[in-house]
């Protein structure tokens, strides 16, 4: 009678595991068969973060754009990473309403866009001390705004001397204004010093810092800025570069205050702007910022006159191709 027992390789303990043995492929022969696929997509970001600064869309009268919860929406159509919130904007009893507050808040997680900057503005250049302490308080409780909001960094202006006739007049005259009679700008710079200095415990506080923008005032030239900055000399006050404030030599002076930059505004002037345009070499700004590690976010401010609707998504565009992010 002839056996029927398997011949097969599996038919005994031994076989078995040799079998599998044989069969395994070595690490080093399937780490190079996977070489070969070709790369998948990274998920890593490719730019900086594009956020849109709500005076982009109200611009001090566009009234039908004033509103914040258009504004966000707008963002989020549009596709930006976040949001920058004017604080000017807010009309006084919206922002003396919590509820009404903490909705442009609940609005932005809804729709994954973060709320990133508050643009305020005060003025500490007078001779008159009661007037900055003004300016002091108002400017500790917009810290607190930002801290409510949940937003980390907020703009802060040193103010001007308020001697020109109207804004139109300074943007007229370049930004450059005469000092109140019997002064100069020697005498502002501690006046400007000091009440910064007395922001900062709240700031510390609530973790938001402030930065000083290039934006006319003491804060006209890279010197000045600079000057106000180190001679504060703390975390929670940097610089926020406006790439639209430098007139002249725009590339060198941002130069000079891009080690300091915390935060960034990029003006676009499509069809023309309303005080004035700059043709700006954005890749070479980002170039700039890059060679300094900058690689927070860049808050789109439009000041051009054509259609908005045209205008924002082109300026996205332009800014997107402009802050390359490098993982190298």
């Amino acid at each position: 009678m002839k056996s029927t027992s398997s011949h097969s390789p599996f038919s005994s303990r031994r076989g078995f595991l040799s079998a599998a043995a044989a069969s395994l492929i070595p690490l080093s022969q399937a780490c190079a068969a996977d070489d070969t696929k070709t790369d998948l997509p990274s998920g890593a970001r490719k730019t900086s973060p594009i956020v849109l600064s709500t005076y982009s869309l109200w611009r001090f009268h566009n009234d039908d754009l004033r509103d914040f919860h258009k504004c966000i929406d707008i963002a989020d159509e549009y596709g930006f990473d976040g949001v920058e919130l004017l604080l000017y904007q807010i009309e006084q009893n919206d922002m003396l309403s919590r509820s009404r507050m903490m909705g442009y808040k609940r609005h932005c997680l809804k729709l994954g866009l973060p709320l990133v900057g508050l643009s305020t503005h005060q003025g500490f250049v007078t001779p008159d001390k009661e007037k900055r302490q003004a300016n002091i308080d108002r400017t500790i409780g917009q810290i607190e705004i930002a801290y409510e909001l949940g937003i980390p960094v907020m703009r802060v202006n040193s103010g001007t001397w308020g001697t020109s006739g109207s804004f139109d007049e300074l943007m007229a005259n370049r930004g450059i204004e005469k000092p109140l009679e019997g002064y100069t700008d020697e005498d502002a710079f501690p006046w400007v010093i000091e009440a910064l200095e007395k922001c900062l415990p709240t700031a510390e506080k609530c973790g938001v810092v402030m930065a000083l923008e290039n934006h006319w005032g003491l804060g006209l030239t890279p010197e000045g800025l600079l000057r106000i900055v180190n001679a504060v000399d703390s975390p929670w006050l940097q610089i926020c570069t406006d790439t639209g404030n430098f007139l002249e030599d725009p590339y060198d002076r941002l130069e000079k205050i891009a080690p300091q930059t915390i935060f960034v505004q990029a003006k676009t002037y499509y069809g023309g702007g309303q005080w004035y345009s700059l043709d700006l070499d954005y890749p070479r700004i980002g170039k700039i910022l890059a060679e300094h590690n900058y690689r927070g976010y860049i808050s789109l401010e439009f000041e051009g006159m054509e259609d908005y609707t045209k205008a924002i998504p082109e300026s996205l565009a332009l800014l997107r191709n402009a802050f390359p992010r490098s993982y190298s």
